[in-house]
């Protein structure tokens, strides 16, 4: 069942998800509380009322700004709850009511997640990557996804893939070339892809990086933030990772 009706159910689920998300983004990076205190004002501190902190149409019944100090608020509140809220109802209008369908819903939750924060503060938290990973692995005892055998298997391969990674990097560089939080995110990757889906998301995010963000990081040295294009990776291998691994393949020959 993927009428109008659970889909529009998922889209509202997936708003208040986002809203929550865009405060983990916030207060997860700098090891602080999403329990307490409230949501406030970044700016004069002030404590939100219940209605400005609805989804979307807070922020645009507060016109952008808070009604005390009058500062502006960052857009990315309602455009994350806007894009978690497509999310959540894409996959509700994909798989129907269907455990396959919270699972996916999850899963590319937290790639946004962990995109974000990486983005911002060149940081994954834990509560993304360990915490996704425990949650990948318990969701594959549901019916439509890899098995909890593959799902173990996979955050296995993908943590040991990428320790193995960052320690030649080290040996080669005399430094880090690769942050922890890239390595447990894809454990958290493989947990809910399976080996399969480690690899290609390996290939696509490394492909990825090197072409965007490698000619910045040669001229400026800056860090790439590389679970940007691992969660790109990710994602694209949960959508349409099969088919184009099945083209590759046949391109080769091998298929």
């Amino acid at each position: 069942m993927n009428g109008p009706l659970p889909v529009g159910v998922a889209a509202v689920v997936g708003a208040c998800v986002g809203s929550f998300l865009t405060v983990c983004v916030a207060r997860w990076p700098d090891g602080r509380s999403v329990v307490s205190p409230a949501s406030r004002c970044p700016h004069c501190k002030m404590p939100l009322a219940w209605w400005e902190n609805a989804p979307v149409f807070g922020f645009l019944l507060m016109r952008g700004r808070c009604g005390r100090c009058g500062a502006r608020l960052s857009a990315m509140y309602p455009v994350v709850e806007v894009a978690v809220a497509l999310i959540w109802a894409g996959m509700v209008s994909q798989w129907g009511i269907h455990p396959e369908a919270v699972r996916g819903s999850i899963f590319v939750t937290l790639l946004l997640g962990v995109a974000l924060t990486d983005a911002r503060q060149y940081v994954i938290p834990d509560e993304f990557s360990v915490g996704g990973c425990v949650v990948g692995i318990g969701l594959a005892a549901l019916p439509g996804g890899p098995s909890l055998a593959s799902a173990a298997l996979g955050a296995g391969l993908g943590f040991g893939l990428m320790w193995g990674v960052a320690t030649l990097g080290r040996l080669a560089f005399g430094k880090d070339a690769m942050g922890g939080g890239d390595i447990k995110m894809m454990a958290m990757v493989g947990a809910f892809l399976g080996p399969a889906g480690v690899l290609f998301t390996l290939f696509s995010g490394a492909l990825l990086g090197s072409a965007i963000f490698g000619p910045i990081a040669f001229r400026t040295e800056r860090l790439v933030p590389f679970g940007i294009f691992l969660a790109i990776g990710a994602a694209v291998a949960y959508g349409w990772g099969d088919p184009l691994i099945a083209w590759y393949l046949e391109l080769l020959g091998l298929n």
